[in-house]
């Protein structure tokens, strides 16, 4: 294990599937710590799976003492990443550590956020939090049995248009995995533990997080405006029934392209209308929930509007790890990352891939570097989510089959 910087931006990661809770908690400290005294930890954020979820209190604790953090988040979840691999359903712990000089971080829950994105209350939250124009991101945790993740993330988006100077801010995060019913997901905020709601920390400062969502999908068709619609539901497509666009440009489509319609078809909403051209990223997918044979009118799992721009997208395994590794490729030209943050769906993983790990190889492989100094790929850490969230544009959403990606540099200088 490299040596622990004195100065500078530095991420530790750890991983372990030990069968006792606490002993894996223990060994995850021991790793990320290595010959380093405790005290260095800024920020530590844990991923807790398996049977050992329902431990995440006692974990939270020898965590918490074991490092002596500055601030501690964590979430229960259905599999845990750690580096290169992707545990799924299966007990384990992965821990992620940084030590950020000249960052500031300030935690909340979702009991401390305006109930909804009011500029006066957004002001408020953000003189409260001591949010300022250095702010670079939030990383966000939610219990899906007792949040409206989506309308909490509205508020989240919003509180940059609050703070002078600042034009978006990133939310990346996921709803937690590990429960079926209510009042079984963790959230751990240091060493306290919730059963329902959402914590987060708000990162400011000398840090550059650059993040990155992998829908998975690519667009057949042509891009569509929607000239008729109540509230989920598309009466009109460019004047015309939509459920005869669907069926025209299905019966178009290469005997391949129809096999995946198996899978569902989505619809992809674009998110910044001013763009003269939409490709790779400018769309917010959704799934398509159903149609009217009468009124050939379509839902989609989203509000829509009269004026927006849509396009029918599939997806498949193929699609999923061509997209990720495009926008891996633009992530790899802004240089080595200290570390990352990965959240991708229970719904991927050996689920949608025919190997193993796949999501967490792609980051490693494509941000290592061999001409730096170590070598090495950057330290990894997430989980699998039952909603992951990340930014498309300026603003930040629940997503379904996605894997969103932080990763965290230092803040270049500006000339």
């Amino acid at each position: 294990m490299a040596p622990l910087a004195s100065t500078g931006l530095t991420i530790r990661t750890a991983l372990s599937t030990h069968v006792d809770a606490v002993m894996a908690a223990e060994a995850v400290c021991e790793e990320v710590l290595g010959a380093a005294e405790t005290g260095w930890v800024d920020l530590a954020i844990l991923f807790i799976s398996g049977d050992h979820a329902r431990h995440a209190a006692s974990i939270a604790r020898v965590v918490h003492g074991a490092l002596g953090a500055g601030t501690l988040i964590g979430v229960t979840a259905d599999g845990v990443i750690g580096d290169d691999q992707e545990i799924e359903e299966h007990a384990a712990v992965s821990l992620w550590c940084a030590a950020l000089p000249g960052v500031k971080l300030r935690t909340f829950t979702t009991s401390d956020l305006p109930t909804a994105p009011k500029k006066e209350d957004l002001k408020d939250f953000a003189h409260d939090m001591e949010l300022g124009s250095d702010l670079r991101g939030m990383i966000f945790f939610a219990d899906p049995f007792s949040v409206p993740v989506a309308s909490v993330l509205e508020v989240l988006s919003a509180v940059p248009d609050a703070i002078e100077g600042l034009k978006g801010c990133p939310v990346l995060g996921g709803i937690a995995s590990a429960a079926r019913v209510p009042g079984q997901n963790a959230l751990i905020l240091n060493e306290s533990i919730q059963r329902t709601g959402g914590v987060g920390v708000a990162i400011s400062g000398n840090i550059a997080i650059d993040t990155l969502v992998s829908q998975g999908c690519r667009p057949i068709g042509e891009p569509l405006l929607v000239t008729k619609a109540k509230r989920n539901i598309i009466i009109e497509l460019a004047g015309q029934r939509p459920l005869d666009i669907v069926r025209e440009m299905v019966d178009g489509l290469p005997e391949h392209d129809r096999d995946l319609l198996t899978g569902g078809l989505h619809v992809g909403r674009v998110i910044n209308e001013y763009k003269s051209r939409f490709g790779r990223g400018d769309f917010l997918i959704r799934g398509l929930m159903g149609y009217d044979p009468k009124s050939g009118a379509i839902a989609v799992a989203d509000g829509l509007r009269v004026g927006q721009t849509v396009q029918f997208h599939l997806r498949d395994a193929e699609t999923a790890s061509e997209d990720i590794e495009l926008l891996l490729m633009a992530q790899r030209l802004r240089g080595p990352a200290a570390g990352g943050l990965l959240i991708t769906c229970q719904g991927r993983g050996r689920k949608l891939f025919d190997r193993p790990d796949h999501d967490a190889q792609c980051v490693r492989d494509a941000l290592t570097f061999a001409d730096t100094e170590s070598g090495a790929p950057p330290p990894l850490a997430g989980f699998f989510a039952a909603g992951e969230i990340g930014p498309i544009g300026e603003r930040s959403f629940v997503h379904g089959h996605t894997a969103c990606l932080a990763l965290f540099r230092p803040l270049r200088p500006t000339i």
